[in-house]
């Protein structure tokens, strides 16, 4: 199988940006990656951080569902402990339909504890979201399966009414409306995962979700599998390589110093210098690209990152780097790439899109034995 391309879009819009801008950036990566053939793009759900302000992912998805015609879209993801089950289930049907099964969801239960607060969750612990997760969760498969019930749980009451068939013509315009999603299959779910040990990575191998890691250094990346696979295993499936999606940092330019002063001069640089750095380092999170390194985790700077983290170079680069990732960790279906703020000059970022779907990603492709068990080499 050759590596599929997807698009992350967190969106990490420097601050000023307004929502006008934000969305209409949103609209026009949907249409330029579904032009140069991406198969995915997730939107992420922010309701707190000024670099990543988008609260409603699923607007860009249905502005976008008339503009493009393959690509499909994920909220990736929507924060359940802060929307009623119902209300969500009936919205991800809907949106299901509209796109026409150009649909999968992606479900968390967040990382900002701002954002749950302002949602009525005071001093929200990591086991109460997860387990308010599963309970939302079972509520909205409720809901898709149109079957009558009344669930009165430790976080929400719900149900579905029953309905008596229609008798009679006038009893037809009566009836329920079907949010189900789109020809009444449940949507294919994905959850992310970062940390070394991620809860989310067993809960999508316990269920069968779509995998999708944060890439945070090669040693969480193999662990993440092995996680999932495990729990896969476990619970009777068979885990497969190709559904699993990794996002990175990720520009190709037609030569690697062009692509180098882009990523450090540009977008790219300016929200790591400004934004993401300080947080990695702040919170632990540059520990696994520093011990990949053998550096201190306090000497990785943007050029650090740039060199030996990201995936940045021409298309030649960028297909060695991955097929050395691919060789050190056995591979994954998608190289989710995380969107930046190009939105003033455009023309390197949708050059980089063009790049990685068309010279890039079709030389590169997964292990022969990409249904592994439950080891990360396997």
């Amino acid at each position: 199988m050759v590596m599929q391309t997807g698009l992350i879009f967190h969106p990490y819009m420097r601050p000023g940006r307004t929502a006008r801008q934000t969305f209409e950036w949103g609209v026009q990566n949907s249409i330029e990656c579904d032009k140069a053939g991406f198969d995915t793009m997730m939107i992420s759900e922010h309701a707190s951080q000024i670099w990543e302000n988008i609260p409603n992912p699923e607007l860009i998805m249905a502005a976008a569902a008339l503009q493009t015609k393959n690509i499909s879209f994920a909220p990736m993801a929507h924060i359940l402990p802060h929307q009623h089950p119902t209300k969500l289930a009936i919205m991800v049907g809907w949106l299901s339909q509209i796109l026409e099964g150009r649909y999968f969801l992606g479900i968390g239960a967040g990382a900002y504890p701002q954002a749950s607060y302002m949602h009525g969750i005071k001093d929200a612990e990591p086991v109460m979201l997860n387990d308010m997760v599963r309970e939302s969760l079972t509520i909205m498969e409720k809901v898709w399966a149109r079957e009558p019930f009344y669930y009165e749980g430790k976080y929400w009451n719900a149900g579905f009414p029953e309905e008596a068939p229609a008798e009679t013509e006038e009893d037809e315009q009566h009836m329920l409306a079907d949010f189900s999603p789109w020809k009444g299959a449940f949507p294919e779910i994905a959850v992310t995962g970062f940390s070394m040990n991620s809860p989310s990575m067993k809960l999508a191998g316990e269920r069968n979700f779509k995998p999708v890691s944060i890439y945070s250094g090669l040693d969480a990346l193999k662990r993440h599998w092995e996680i999932y696979s495990e729990a896969n295993i476990a619970a009777g499936f068979t885990p497969d390589r190709a559904r699993h999606a990794v996002s990175q940092t990720v520009l190709c330019a037609d030569t690697d110093a062009e692509a180098k002063r882009e990523a450090m001069e540009g977008p790219i640089g300016y929200c790591f210098e400004r934004y993401l750095i300080p947080i990695w380092k702040r919170f632990g999170m540059m520990d696994g690209f520093a011990k990949d390194a053998g550096i201190d985790p306090d000497d990785a700077d943007l050029e650090f990152l740039v060199d030996n983290v990201f995936i940045v170079g021409s298309p030649d680069t960028c297909v060695e780097k991955i097929n050395t990732l691919f060789e050190q960790c056995g591979g994954w279906g998608t190289l989710q790439v995380e969107s930046h703020d190009y939105y003033d000059k455009p023309e390197p970022w949708f050059h980089s899109l063009n790049l990685l779907a068309k010279e890039v990603a079709p030389r590169i492709k997964l292990p022969e034995s990409s249904k592994a068990g439950a080891t990360a080499d396997a």
